[in-house]
């Protein structure tokens, strides 16, 4: 088994190939390994804190339990490693391939995975707490190649422009997430928190969000055709020109919410709370408004051709200007 001073001699001497070594428990921190190959090597419970990892051939490695806070493992190669509980505080991990690592219960609080590709990793109980993944790659590819998120902590994470095309995030912690311009389209975020988030413009087509908390995000100009909204919390949200074409929001909590000129053509809001949300100028052609609650709801020259609200209730709402269900202009 090398130990740390024979491994830095050699790779100072021009050696980087140290695949497959048994480095167990191997303290590292702080040494410069640009580029070194320590494929499939096993480096369990090794200390990496603050190493210079950058470009270096991780493939397969055993990193379970190593701490590797702060090191810089930008453009690394971490396809199918393992790293369960390892502590990523704060590394940097720009434009790493982690295609099916194995992150579970990893710490990567305020870690960089700016343009990292994290297709098929597990990041199943990771923390995620504040860290960038701005254009981060972490789309399904044909429902065998999906990142699982589930149970992950991404509180404040900055997820601008991240493809999550297909992503499990069922009950994922989004808390005030910055998750703008994002792909998200199929995802499972059923039952997540995304309270406080940043969904502008993201791309939500066909998301499930069953029961999801949304309450005060910004979806404004946000894409939700057909997407799955029943009982979710949209309270106080922001859908200003958003899109839920075909959208269901079955009993969704919608009270307070800013629809102005949103587009909910044939969207159900069957038995949807609308108390005090403001409609003005959305279209609402041909929606389903069964037992609709849209008391003292604001809808002035919204667009209701066709729609079905004959048992909605409409107590003190304002409707001047909305073109109505046969058609008529109210006055």
């Amino acid at each position: 088994m090398l130990n740390a001073a024979i491994l830095l001699r050699e790779y100072e001497a021009g050696e980087t190939n140290f695949q497959g070594e048994n480095l167990t428990g191997i303290n590292l921190a702080k040494a410069d390994l640009i580029g070194i190959n320590l494929s499939q090597a096993d480096l369990h419970s090794a200390v990496l804190t603050l190493a210079y990892l950058n470009r270096a051939k991780l493939v397969k490695t055993n990193l379970i339990a190593t701490k590797l806070s702060g090191a810089n493992l930008s453009q690394a190669d971490l396809v199918g490693a393992m790293l369960r509980d390892a502590d990523l505080h704060g590394a940097i991990l720009q434009g790493a391939d982690l295609r099916s690592a194995d992150l579970t219960l990893a710490n990567l609080l305020d870690a960089n995975l700016i343009d990292a590709d994290l297709r098929h990793a597990d990041l199943a109980g990771a923390n995620l707490t504040g860290a960038c993944l701005r254009g981060a790659n972490l789309r399904e590819e044909n429902r065998h190649y999906v990142a699982n998120l589930r149970g992950a902590v991404l509180r404040k994470a900055d997820l601008r422009g991240a493809n999550l095309t297909g992503a499990d995030l069922a009950r994922v912690d989004l808390r005030g997430a910055n998750l703008s311009e994002a792909t998200l389209r199929g995802a499972d975020l059923s039952s997540a928190d995304l309270s406080e988030a940043n969904l502008s413009g993201a791309l939500l087509t066909e998301a499930n969000l069953t029961q999801a908390n949304l309450r005060g995000a910004n979806l404004s100009n946000a894409k939700l055709e057909r997407a799955l909204l029943i009982e979710a919390d949209l309270a106080s949200i922001n859908l200003h020109r958003a899109l839920l074409a075909d959208a269901k929001l079955t009993k969704a909590h919608m009270a307070r919410a800013n629809l102005t000129q949103a587009r909910l053509g044939r969207a159900d809001l069957s038995r949807a709370n609308l108390r005090d949300a403001v409609l003005r100028e959305a279209n609402l052609t041909d929606a389903y408004l069964a037992r609709t609650n849209l008391t003292q709801a604001d809808l002035r020259d919204a667009i209701l051709t066709r729609a079905e609200m004959s048992s909605a209730n409409l107590t003190g709402a304002v409707l001047q200007g909305a073109t109505l269900p046969d058609g008529r202009i109210s006055d």
